[in-house]
């Protein structure tokens, strides 16, 4: 199965469950790979016949910087099903991370994986 990705995409929104994570947006980063299959569209060079990954960027920043959820695991989940609602896409891998939200590490998240 073929992969469109987007690496490292940079929110900034509401997300955590302690009271002062709810009082400004912070940076949340996603990464995505679509799986698809993209023979046709490398074949007549043809967008059309494939997944427009910067559609699929700005739906994905819209919805993290207005979905207010408490957990990384909801946010990875509803960002799949928005991935997965995308013509042709037949399976989704979404990483959420949230950097600097446990000391001494770089980053924490959930990846997840969904399909049709």
């Amino acid at each position: 199965m073929d992969k469109i990705f987007i690496n490292n995409l940079v929110a900034r929104g509401i997300i955590g469950i302690n009271d002062w994570e709810r009082e400004k947006p912070q940076e949340i980063r996603i990464n995505i790979i679509l799986f698809a299959n993209l023979i046709e569209a490398g074949e007549l060079d043809d967008i059309s016949k494939s997944i427009n990954y910067k559609t699929v960027a700005k739906k994905t920043i819209a919805l993290a910087e207005s979905a207010q959820r408490y957990t990384v695991e909801a946010l990875a989940s509803d960002v799949a099903k928005l991935c997965l609602k995308e013509p042709g896409v037949l399976k989704v891998r979404v990483r959420v991370e949230k950097p600097g939200a446990v000391r001494f590490s770089e980053s924490v998240g959930v990846e997840i994986e969904r399909s049709n």
